[in-house]
């Protein structure tokens, strides 16, 4: 009797297994190498900004790709990039390094609150309530959902200004806090070189009076930057000024006619006083002498 169990129990466990065996190869899925060879070399952040859930998305659209254009990983940058071209045998696009830019000027001094939001501290909740604690419903809310979203540290609300910080050495432009933002005030720009770079720090879209009723620092759409810009990569509309940093040559003329400051300059050096204004200072002439001196 021992024998025939165990006969029957061995025959039982074979059969088991040459019946797994046949599901395991009939439902099969199949793995690209190139696919894990891909994977492997990403950053494994798994943030998104490359517009895939996740790396694995990312790998298995690089993977099946003819061509890298449109593919990016924002985090692992270039040579990461120069890895994935070199697993899946394709030419690399090269593309300009990104940063988050914050696209709302209203601190506290200049746009005060109208009223006290007394509810869950975030700016998507506050969002599908109503407009905001000040007169500008465009403006950031405060409530941080950004900084939640940035999984490098590299975003912080500063609670003096009451306005979201980016970090430069640790943004990747992931897109994150981009997407955590309902009020879409913040945007991924080229980093530009030496990190410089303009952009009007504002999306208010009110007509000037009611914009700078609700903030002294809005974009009222004057047009002024637009006419000064002699490369056309400032746009107006809807009463607001964007500048296409596809076409800014970053001369920096309509920082300076900006009447209300909401054209931002980052990292460019000081400005030097006007070498006309200092010779006419100098060349001016002396007070003529009273008429009736030496009288």
């Amino acid at each position: 009797m021992i024998l025939n169990t165990v006969l029957i129990l061995g025959g039982i466990a074979l059969l088991s297994a040459v019946l797994l065996y046949l599901v395991s190869k009939k439902f099969e899925v199949f793995v690209d190498p190139k696919v894990t060879a891909v994977e492997e070399v990403l950053p494994q952040a798994n943030c998104g900004g490359c517009g895939y859930p996740g790396c694995s998305g990312f790998a298995n659209a690089c993977a099946s790709a003819t061509s890298l254009e449109g593919l990016f990983c924002p985090v692992g940058g270039a040579p990461v990039m120069d890895k994935v071209a070199t697993i899946v045998g394709l030419a690399v696009e090269a593309g300009d390094p990104k940063i988050a830019v914050v696209r709302c000027n209203g601190n506290c001094a200049v746009r005060p609150k109208v009223n006290e939001y007394v509810g869950a501290k975030s700016c998507k909740v506050a969002h599908t309530l109503y407009a905001g604690q000040t007169g500008c419903a465009f403006g950031c809310l405060g409530f941080g959902d950004c900084e939640l979203a940035c999984k490098f540290g590299a975003l912080h609300i500063n609670h003096e200004t009451g306005l979201p910080e980016i970090d430069e050495e640790k943004c990747t432009a992931c897109n994150a806090c981009v997407k955590a933002c309902p009020k879409m005030i913040i945007e991924l720009r080229k980093k530009g070189p030496k990190g410089r770079r303009v952009f009007v720090s504002c999306v208010n879209k009110d007509k000037g009076g009611v914009a700078m009723k609700a903030c002294k620092n809005a974009c009222i759409g004057c047009g002024k930057c637009a006419k000064e810009c002699p490369f056309d990569a400032i746009t107006v509309e809807n009463n607001l000024a964007y500048i296409d940093f596809n076409k800014c040559r970053m001369c920096r003329k309509c920082v300076v006619v900006c009447p209300t400051g909401a054209i931002h300059e980052v990292n460019f050096p000081p400005r030097k006083p006007k070498v006309e204004e200092a010779a006419g200072e100098a060349k001016a002439p002396a007070t003529a002498p009273s008429a009736n001196a030496g009288l």
